[in-house]
């Protein structure tokens, strides 16, 4: 049975959300705040059905001619097809709605407590990174392309419309090369990371592939002249979530990305983080920096803390910084990129929780986790440690959310949290927020 659904509002995701004529709740993809659709219900979860989108009856105001149909279907620009305004007055509504329903904030509360959303000055081509799958196709040839969201189906592609107009050509060009370097073996390359900077001119191409042999010298040539490489490189790993690290090799060049973010230079290796929107991520560090106000002499834990993103501006701005970081590759990097920069720093490569807990008492703190927030324990630790101002930067509004309530309880109250848009097209937010003690 079709139903007519006007469409309301966007959800964390792809979908927009209206409901059927008994009141309930229904995620339809495809759809734009302000259009009037027809769908099938294709999925009733109880509280809230699914829909597929059948007919636009009357298309919104804000509807806009989709530029890039494959990154859809992979997942990569859901959002193209909703012009940008209403993509950032979308994703500040997630960040409102998340503290409504994860920290149990009034409405009002939310509303006053979230900025403006931060636009992206690049709307396409903003990607400093690409990260590709390859695999093989029905036929046995090598392919590269996106896995299809929460799904392992590798969809193949020629080029990226996020990605700096460098390296936008990239996954045709390495399809081609890589088939003529591996000829009929399979090298079982499962990954490649390819990494642009606009402002250094670097261009990085990494393959993961498990430990073995490997024609090093052959891929070193045909990659870096089918894709003006400054550094091939070759990360052994098994495939799989966990990925341990059994290698790095460096094939041709330079065996670190160089990056400029906020006026520093980073030095980057090929497994480690760095944020992918380099503008944008300079927005961050402002609204960090900002926010943490006079730092000279200040003791600050920079936890999670990568290759210095924000560690190394804070100590170049007075702060006595001691950065905590887990990942090996990072701590490296993070280690190298203060003393190129030419700034102190304590590095403390470990667990966040179990080095928090012994620096004592602090003036501020800086946490930038992965999507999994922080969590009940770390929070707790958090509030021994009595930093007078947190800053957490967030790339996940939900457990963000969570953090905020349990930071509350602490003794902490959320002060400013302002989206950062890091991913024009696509649903996802950067919040960066700053939490001032009330005991």
């Amino acid at each position: 049975m079709d139903y007519t659904v006007h469409i309301e509002r966007m959800a964390y995701g792809p979908a927009g959300i209206g409901h059927l004529p008994d009141g309930k709740a229904v995620f339809v993809e495809s759809t734009v705040p302000g259009d009037t659709v027809q769908i099938e219900v294709i999925e009733d979860k109880g509280r809230f059905a699914r829909g597929r989108l059948t007919a636009v009856l009357e298309p919104s105001p804000h509807r806009v001619r989709e530029q890039a149909p494959l990154e859809t279907l992979c997942g990569t620009a859901p959002w193209q097809i909703m012009d940008y305004e209403t993509q950032l007055q979308a994703k500040r509504g997630n960040v409102v709605g998340a503290l409504v329903h994860g920290a149990k904030m009034s409405a009002a509360e939310a509303e006053g407590a979230v900025a403006e959303a931060v636009g992206s000055k690049h709307r396409w081509n903003y990607r400093n990174k690409l990260e590709l799958g390859a695999g093989t196709d029905a036929q046995g040839r090598f392919i590269v392309g996106f896995h299809r969201e929460q799904s392992p189906e590798l969809i193949p592609v020629d080029a990226s419309a996020l990605a700096h107009k460098a390296i936008e050509r990239a996954p045709k060009a390495l399809r081609g090369a890589i088939r003529y370097a591996q000829g009929s073996r399979d090298l079982q390359i499962y990954r490649i990371g390819v990494r642009h900077s606009t402002a250094t001119g670097n261009l990085e191409v990494a393959l993961w592939t498990p430990p073995g042999p490997f024609p090093r010298a052959t891929f070193a040539k045909t990659i870096g002249e089918a894709c003006k490489a400054t550094g091939v490189i070759r990360v052994m790993a098994d495939p799989g979530k966990a990925r341990k690290i059994k290698g790095v090799e460096v094939l041709a060049g330079y065996s670190r990305w160089h990056e400029r973010l906020a006026g520093f230079d980073y030095h980057t290796q090929a497994p480690s983080f760095f944020q992918v929107n380099t503008a944008q991520a300079e927005q961050l560090v402002a609204l960090v920096r900002e926010g943490l106000g006079s730092l000279e002499g200040a003791l600050v834990a920079d936890l999670f803390a990568g290759g210095g993103t924000f560690g190394i501006p804070l100590a170049a701005a007075g702060a006595d910084v001691v950065a905590v970081e887990a990942a090996g590759s990072s701590v490296r990097d993070l280690r190298a990129n203060a003393e190129r920069n030419g700034v102190q720093l304590e590095v403390l490569g470990g667990d966040a929780g179990r080095e928090l807990a012994t620096l004592g008492t602090l003036d501020a703190l800086v946490v930038d986790p992965p999507r999994a927030g922080l969590g009940k324990g770390l929070v707790e630790l958090i509030a021994d440690a009595a930093p007078r101002t947190v800053a957490y930067v967030s790339c996940d509004p939900a457990t963000w959310a969570r953090d905020t309530a349990l930071l509350g309880s602490a003794g902490y109250r959320l002060k400013r949290a302002t989206p950062v848009d890091m991913f024009p097209q696509t649903y996802h937010i950067e919040v960066v927020s700053l939490f001032e003690t009330v005991r």
